[in-house]
Parts: C-alpha cells; sequence; structure tokens
C-alpha cells in the first residue's frame, strides 16, 4: 500500500526481519528438544515471517500481570488501546461503520458468535467474526464469511499495521500492543478492509477494560452464560464478574443475555440502568421449538440451547435495524426486579438452517478414524467441564451401544493458567476412563511444526511440572491415599521409581496420541511423525488398548490441548 511503500525502506526491513528471524530461533532453541521450533526462512514478507514478527509480542502472560498492577485505573487499558488503533490508521469513528455484535460471557460466548455469524451469512450478508484463541493458525481469529483469511490476505494486512505501529514507535517511548491487542487492531483493519456487512467481535477477557470495547456503537450486545474465571483480573466473585461483563453494555444499544445466577443478574440489571440501555432475557430455547417445530443444532450437548437462543436473539435485533434504521432501543423506566424477557418470535427458515449448519471446531466435536473416535472440547472452566462430562457420557455411550466388542475409554487431559484442575478432573471421575493420560500443549519434541503454536510465554519445565500435578490430582480422587508421582514415560527422563497405575504422563501431544491409538490410526502412523522411545514397560501396558474393538478418547481442559491433537488429527487444518 501507499503507506507502506513510504515507511518501509526495503534495507531497513530486511534488516529488521534477519533480526526477528534471529530472536525466534533463539527463543526455540531454548526449549530445544521439548518444543516446537520455527523453521529456519529468508527474509521477507511472508506469512512465516509474519507469525515469526507477530510472536515476539507474545506476552500474554505479562499482559495479564500488567493488567492486575493496573486495577487501580483500568480506564488507562482502553486509552492505550486507542492510541494503539490511531498509530495503526484506524479511528474508532470508522469502527462505527462495522454494524458490530458485541459478546461476552464466562461460557458459551464463541458458540454463540459461530451461531449468529452462520445465520446472517445465510441471509446473503458478508461476515466477519473475530475470535479467541485459535485452535491450529492464528488466521482462525480472523474469519471472512465463515472462513480464516488466507495466508496471503493476512500477511497483507499484517505488515500493513505491524509498519505503521513500529514506525511510529520512537515517539511513543518504543511501545508496541501486545499480542491480542495487535490482533483485535489487525481484524478491525481487515473488516474495513475488505468492506464486511456486519463483524461479529468476541470479547477477549471479561468486558468492560477489554480491548475490544473500544468500540462505541455496536448495534447489539450479547452476554452468554457466567462463571467464575480470570479471577485476577475480573474478580472472584460472580458479582464482580457480571459487572466486567456489562461493561459493554452502550447507551441506547439493545443488549440480550441468556439467564444467570440471581446475584449476577442483578449487578446486570444495575448496569444496563446506569449505562441506560435495554436489556432483556433470552427465552428457553424449547418456546422457539413450540412455535415452529424441532429445531437442529449444528454444536452438541444441551448447554447449546441457550447459546443458540441468545445468537437468535442477536440475529434478529440485527436484521431489525438493518431493515429498521430508526429503530430505538433506550432503556425503560420499569423499576421492577424483574427483567424484561425478550420477544419471543418464530425464527424463519434461514435461522433454522443456519443454527443446524453452524460448525465450531474443538468444541463438542467428534472425529473418527477407523476404531478411534476423537472427543475434542476445550472447556476449561468448572462449568464449562460438567457440560463436557454430560456431552461426552451421552455421545460415547451411544458409540458403545453401537460396538461389537470392549471398548476403552481414554482421557487425554491438560489445563494452564489459574485453572482450578482438581475440581475439572473431579467432575471427570464418573466418565469411568480406563487410562488417564496427562501431556503438556507440545505438538511434538522432536519435529518443528509452524510457529502459529508456539508459546513463549510458560517454560517447559513449568508445563511438565504441571502435567505431574494434575496427575497427582487424578490419583486422589480415584484412589486416595496414593500420592506417589508418576514417571514421565521416556527412558531418558524418568523421575521416580515405577510403578502400578492407569495414568500416564507425556512430554508432548503427539506422544501420547501415539501411545493411546497404538497404530490403529493411520494418520498417526506418518513416518514423519517420529517420538523419543518409550519404556519396554510403557509400551506393556498398552496391551489393553491392542486388545479392544473401539477406543474413545476425550480431549479436554485447554483450547490450546485440543488444538495441538487438531494439528494431528486433521493436517489440512496446518496448511
Amino acid at each position: 500500500m501507499g503507506c507502506m511503500s513510504r515507511a518501509w525502506k526495503p534495507f531497513v526491513l530486511a534488516v529488521r526481519l534477519r533480526k526477528r528471524d534471529w530472536m525466534c530461533r533463539l527463543a526455540g532453541s531454548l526449549v530445544r528438544r521439548y518444543s516446537t521450533k520455527t523453521a529456519p526462512h529468508i527474509p521477507g514478507m511472508e506469512y512465516q515471517d509474519a507469525i515469526c514478527t507477530l510472536n515476539t509480542l507474545q506476552t500474554n502472560a505479562n499482559a495479564l500481570e500488567q493488567v492486575r498492577r493496573e486495577r487501580s485505573n483500568p480506564e488507562l487499558q482502553l486509552q492505550a488501546m486507542k492510541g494503539f488503533l490511531e498509530r495503526a490508521g484506524v479511528t474508532v469513528k470508522q469502527l462505527d461503520h462495522l454494524n458490530i455484535i458485541h459478546v461476552t460471557g464466562t461460557k458459551g460466548k464463541g458458540s454463540t458468535c459461530a451461531f449468529t455469524e452462520k445465520i446472517l451469512r445465510g441471509y446473503g450478508f458478508r461476515t466477519g467474526f473475530y475470535s479467541s484463541p485459535h485452535l491450529v493458525q492464528v488466521r482462525e481469529r480472523i474469519r471472512i464469511n465463515g472462513q480464516p483469511i488466507g495466508k496471503d490476505l493476512f500477511t497483507k494486512y499484517f505488515w500493513q499495521i505491524y509498519g505503521r505501529l513500529d514506525e511510529t514507535k520512537e515517539a511513543h517511548d518504543g511501545t508496541m500492543p501486545a499480542y491480542f491487542r495487535f490482533l483485535t487492531i489487525l481484524a478491525f483493519h481487515v473488516f474495513l478492509q475488505e468492506k464486511v456487512d456486519v463483524a461479529v467481535i468476541e470479547v477477549g477477557i471479561g468486558g468492560a477494560y477489554d480491548c475490544t470495547n473500544i468500540i462505541r456503537r455496536p448495534w447489539v450486545c450479547g452476554i452468554s452464560s457466567l462463571g467464575i474465571d480470570h479471577t485476577q483480573i475480573l474478580g472472584d466473585t460472580i458479582e464482580k464478574i457480571a459487572w466486567q461483563k456489562g461493561g459493554i453494555f452502550k447507551l441506547g444499544v439493545p443488549a440480550f443475555t441468556v439467564k444467570q445466577p440471581e446475584e449476577a443478574m442483578d449487578v446486570l440489571r444495575e448496569r444496563a440502568k446506569e449505562i441506560n440501555c435495554r436489556l432483556q432475557v433470552c427465552p428457553d430455547f424449547e418456546a422457539y421449538q413450540a412455535k415452529c417445530g424441532s429445531i437442529n443444532l449444528g454444536l452438541a450437548g444441551q448447554h447449546q440451547r441457550s447459546n443458540a437462543s441468545l445468537a437468535l436473539q442477536l440475529s434478529h435485533t440485527w436484521l431489525q435495524k438493518r431493515c429498521l434504521p430508526d429503530e430505538k432501543y433506550l432503556a425503560t423506566n420499569d423499576e421492577s426486579s424483574i427483567m424484561p424477557e425478550a420477544d419471543l418470535f418464530t425464527p424463519s427458515p434461514i435461522m433454522k438452517k443456519g443454527l443446524a449448519d453452524t460448525e465450531w471446531p474443538g468444541r463438542t466435536q467428534m472425529i473418527k478414524h477407523g476404531e478411534v473416535t476423537y472427543f475434542l472440547d476445550g472447556a476449561h472452566t468448572v462449568r464449562s467441564m460438567q457440560a463436557c462430562v454430560n456431552w461426552f457420557r451421552e455421545v460415547a455411550a451411544q458409540h458403545e451401544r453401537n460396538t461389537s466388542g470392549p471398548v476403552a475409554r481414554i482421557l487425554l487431559f491438560n489445563a494452564t493458567g489459574e485453572r482450578d484442575c482438581a475440581a475439572m478432573l473431579k467432575i471427570l471421575v464418573p466418565c469411568h476412563f480406563d487410562f488417564a493420560v496427562f501431556c503438556p500443549n507440545i505438538t511434538e519434541t522432536v519435529t518443528s511444526c509452524n510457529a502459529d503454536q508456539q508459546n513463549f510465554n510458560v517454560s517447559v519445565e513449568h508445563m511438565l511440572t504441571r502435567c505431574l500435578d494434575n496427575e497427582r490430582s487424578w490419583r486422589l480422587h480415584n484412589s486416595p491415599g496414593n500420592t506417589n508421582s508418576t514417571p514421565l514415560l521416556i527412558d531418558n527422563l524418568s523421575l521416580v521409581p515405577e510403578e502400578k497405575m492407569d495414568s500416564l504422563v507425556f512430554p508432548c501431544i503427539l506422544s501420547a496420541l501415539q501411545w493411546i491409538t497404538q497404530g490403529r490410526d493411520p494418520v498417526l502412523t506418518d513416518p514423519s511423525k517420529k517420538v523419543m522411545a518409550l519404556k519396554p514397560s510403557v509400551v506393556a501396558k498398552a496391551a489393553l488398548l491392542s486388545n479392544v474393538a473401539q477406543i474413545n478418547i476425550l480431549i479436554t481442559g485447554s483450547l490450546h490441548l485440543v488444538g495441538g491433537a487438531l494439528k494431528h488429527l486433521a493436517p489440512e487444518s496446518s496448511k
């Protein structure tokens, strides 16, 4: 673009890219064979160069710590975001033209956005959809008409935005936006340049001070199910979290929420009243079916019903505004403590088809490869894990009834951050797994993968220690009193004497999957997918898996774990 040609001299760009390439390779060498190094590349404006450069902004853990330090004055975060946006050549006023649907929540906000986007796409509108995190490639976060933007498009727009920010950083104390802030700015830029009719924007964390809340005039806002998560940032009670989520409400902008705990509902109602927007509660999903008959959902699980109801209200309201632009949605003067319920309408055939055709990878997803069935769900809170267990027990039982011969159930688990792993694992106990397998969110230990799944914020040692802690928690839940440590199952990594166990810890996702599937999944038997040798005793423990007719594997606890698994199970997702 014109701005880029003026701002970037070819020699300067080449020098900067060589420096960043060296930084990427240095970061990869620090984790040695336990992580996924970035393959060397020739400096230039290529996709992997863009991802490598993006990863230099990958300070999520540091950003979270900064948020904690600035909690006394969090408004500064939005001020900083506005400054970064303007430095990138995008104004807040321009965002008004994206006709935004803004969605927050603790559980289900991504699924709600996916339902909403699919419905509006069905009406022929050109849609933009910004979500997080990504599973396999960062491009998944920015979608046009339901598809991740292409590598060429991502690269083109990445360098436009990065160039503008980089050339102005010296005048701003050398500051650059952190990873998520940058991607948010990039998404806004892409949607403006690609002239979408509607942008569906999923909040990152919280709402009030999330960088997506730079939006001034969304067309409609939504809040999915609330629960306890990110407590160090949002607060440790449902009331504090509800206050943060209600921060996306805007003057005169209609807002909808699914049914919430009473304490959360009271806070949301007060927030709506303060801001002067009309907040309504979505009807039960069954009420729509009473009007128009059965409605199928493309996303499995009972918990998706409330997400679908919210999506119906969001899309219906957006369509009304598109057709009736003068409609006003100021708050009413009703002082009642009862939240008004949204109008129940008859979903159109397009809406019903949109709900039925929605796909959202990594959430209640099933992949069947011959005698092995994978059940993938990125549940990472106590409430979402309960929903995951309800889904898995129902669908796995159906599969097992249709299988002639014994079936093995395997859990593949990891969780990160401040999650209550012990509580989530306790919820998983009733699934009666034959083995519980734990591994860090490292895709493979020997070969390298693309830079999209690199994480420089957590050390390998910390990740492995967390896995061992999770394995001990599992033992406590299943065999009270047995707190002996479990060895890592690689010859040269044994930490403690071996003992009989039904839980194992592996150093990467690929080694865990290959041990579980025992050569039954051809996707995982590619000669190029090599892992370090296992102990003979560990190989022998797989006898049970070799003698069953079917292996059912639940992969859960982290969307990053699910994404790493999908890289191997669905290789096309990496292309």
